[in-house]
């Protein structure tokens, strides 16, 4: 099995050596970029099988390459963030990050969220079409459409919906979800379901603010509507 590959975007010379001595100890591959440029021209490059991010880079910041690799990818993609501020980490969650992780960190904790990903990406999924109304969802090839319409989702979200979907009804608190979605849960990170969801239903809904699919249960969590779907 060829290894994976992981690209390390930071300017700080010194946290890259660090991380790719973690992460290839356990095997990874490692690239590395020192600006926000050079991480574009290698995902398009090398296509990775997931980038760490660092928001604050030269040329291009992480939030411009995290939305431009959206534009053209679904890599997923973890953020580091120098500051434990909640709105850097909803921002970046929002264009489409997978996770992320607070600078100073340890990279310990960096190798286990990489890990989390990379294994809710690659795990085989059953051969199942699940359909509502105008809205499929095919588990085997990773591929979502809405009325015929192929809807691009991130790892993380495309996780979400099918755990949703499968159980149409039944209500799953944000622990819960997270713990489906990442096979760890990580503390401090339940709220970020919310910009995950958010992020799902501008995709997915008709109206966001009026979801027929995907629905909040106040005080609770989230449900997948059990129709009708019209």
């Amino acid at each position: 099995m060829a290894q994976e590959r992981v690209l390390v975007v930071d300017d700080e010379d010194r946290i890259r050596s660090i991380v790719r001595a973690y992460l290839e100890r356990e095997g990874y591959q490692v690239l590395e970029a020192r600006d926000g440029q050079e991480a574009l021209d290698i995902v398009r490059k090398e296509s990775p099988n997931l980038v760490v991010l660092d928001l604050m880079l030269p040329k291009l910041s992480g939030w411009d390459v995290c939305r431009q690799i959206r534009r053209e990818s679904s890599v997923p993609v973890v953020m580091l963030t120098a500051r434990d501020d909640v709105t850097d980490k909803v921002v970046g969650l929002e264009l489409g990050a997978d996770d992320y992780v607070t600078k100073p960190f340890h990279p310990k904790e960096l190798v286990a969220r990489i890990r989390a990903v990379l294994r809710r990406v690659q795990a085989a999924p059953p051969s199942q079409m699940l359909s509502f109304g105008d809205l499929t969802i095919d588990v085997e090839r990773h591929q979502v459409r809405v009325a015929g319409r192929p809807i691009a989702l991130t790892p993380t979200e495309f996780a979400l919906l099918e755990t949703l979907a499968r159980h149409p009804g039944r209500v799953f608190t944000r622990l819960q979800l997270l713990e489906r979605v990442q096979g760890e849960a990580f503390e401090g990170y339940e709220r970020a379901i919310d910009s995950h969801i958010k992020n799902l239903r501008q995709k997915l809904e008709p109206d966001a603010r009026h979801p027929r699919y995907v629905l909040t249960v106040f005080g609770v969590g989230y449900k997948f509507a059990e129709g009708p779907y019209a």
